[in-house]
């Protein structure tokens, strides 16, 4: 492998600040949420942007995306007015940020590594180390056959069963597609690291467009995990704004609304009997997954014909 340290740089003046305010030998915690893997709802997006846009930053670090982004697979937009005007560049950094009461945290967050995972991740370890980070978390979406109209779920994964000891395990052993991310949490744990992260259960119906409440109920996780006061009241107008707005376009097709109803009662079932493999519970008689998400999802395409079905 080559030389991590050949693709990030660290400002030296953030630096010294971030080190000014370790107490006792405890660095910041370091929250993740990268772009390119599955993110349904924009879960883990909607959660970079309240972070970000909450209060200043200061970047920390900038990783060389030339040597990690794709551009072929993955071309950045640029725009033409007469001429080429602007290019979007493809970023992946980390911040640094402070909570409601001035705690300072690090965001990692851009796009993911398309290439040289094993670097990316060895270069994240030396950032960890080198600002002594107790806790790293990550949090992005998953689509799920689960109702709107019920408490947003998570499943919770880390480097040591008792990180995530309250939290209800949905599955058993399953095999997925990797992530950069899924990655780096794997290697912190085996070199000795805490690193854990939310995965927020997102109606699959809803997947493709920004879903506030998921961002919100993962970032609130988030919050448990850290100690952190993220100002989360800020995103409840939002996601409150988008379920109004998804239970109108329901409410307007009995169709649509006795699937929601159907896919409810899968729901309440599992809640019954915590403990099974997989979040739906066995109901031959309901349809399945894909049957609901075909059906909701060419009525929701039908209603935002004239704007946006979430509003």
């Amino acid at each position: 492998m080559l030389d991590p340290r050949d693709i990030y740089d660290v400002d030296a003046d953030v630096a010294e600040r971030v080190d000014a305010a370790a107490v006792r030998g405890a660095g910041p915690v370091l929250v993740h949420a990268v772009r390119g893997f599955v993110d349904a709802g924009h879960a883990g997006q909607v959660a970079v942007d309240h972070l970000v846009g909450a209060g200043p930053s200061e970047r920390l670090v900038t990783f060389d995306v030339d040597q990690l982004v794709d551009y072929r697979s993955r071309r950045p937009a640029m725009t033409f007015d007469s001429g080429w005007t602007h290019y979007d560049a493809p970023e992946l950094v980390v911040d640094l940020l402070a909570d409601a009461h001035g705690v300072p945290y690090l965001l990692l967050h851009g796009v993911e590594p398309d290439t040289q995972w094993e670097r990316w991740v060895a270069a994240v370890q030396q950032v960890v180390e080198r600002f002594e980070v107790p806790l790293v978390v990550g949090m992005h979406g998953i689509p799920m056959g689960v109702p709107h109209t019920r408490p947003v779920s998570v499943t919770a994964h880390a480097t040591r069963d008792d990180l995530v000891i309250d939290h209800t395990s949905f599955f058993g052993t399953v095999q997925v597609p990797g992530s950069a991310s899924a990655l780096l949490e794997l290697r912190l744990g085996e070199s000795g690291h805490d690193a854990m992260g939310f995965a927020v259960h997102v109606p699959h119906y809803l997947a493709q467009a920004p879903f506030p409440a998921a961002g919100l109920a993962g970032l609130r996780h988030v919050e448990r995990a850290t100690g952190l006061d993220l100002g989360l009241a800020a995103l409840e107008p939002a996601a409150a704004d988008v379920l109004h707005e998804v239970d109108r376009q329901v409410e307007g097709s009995s169709d649509v609304a006795a699937v929601v109803q159907a896919l409810e009662e899968q729901y309440d079932a599992f809640t019954r009997s915590v403990g099974r493999t997989s979040l739906l519970a066995q109901a031959s008689d309901l349809p399945t997954a894909d049957e609901i998400g075909a059906e909701l999802e060419q009525f929701l395409a039908e209603q935002s014909e004239g704007g946006d079905a979430t509003g």
